[in-house]
């Protein structure tokens, strides 16, 4: 059996970790200030960087917060190469991750159900 590299978890967990901190301190899009980074899944070879993330205010359109990550990217690939030591760095790909939003429906399609009976 394939044993996984440990490389793309400890590259995705410090992207997860500067990305974090760069967007609270030094990106001043408001679009992106209120979001939080749950995970990053770099890909084995360390080409392409999903950025799951959720916006703090769930009623904010995640449209316009990937509008202003894209506009970001640029700028946080030159900052991330700059503190990070890789060779490549990874493109980054913004993905909402509307799993709470999801639970919160199902938890209320279980409650009307159970008043129903």
């Amino acid at each position: 059996m394939q044993q996984e590299s440990s490389r793309p978890l400890r590259v995705g967990e410090q992207l997860r970790r500067e990305l974090t901190l760069m967007l609270r301190n030094e990106v001043k899009d408001p679009r992106v200030s209120e979001i939080i980074i749950y995970d990053v899944v770099v890909s084995k070879d360390l080409g392409t960087a999903k950025v799951y993330f959720s916006p703090i205010d769930i009623q904010q359109d995640a449209t316009e917060i990937i509008k202003g990550l894209q506009s970001a990217s640029g700028y946080l690939r030159t900052q991330l190469s700059k503190i990070l030591s890789l060779r490549k760095m990874p493109e980054l790909r913004f993905i909402v991750d509307d799993t709470e939003a999801k639970g919160d429906r199902i938890e209320q399609l279980i409650q009307k159900s159970l008043h129903k009976q």
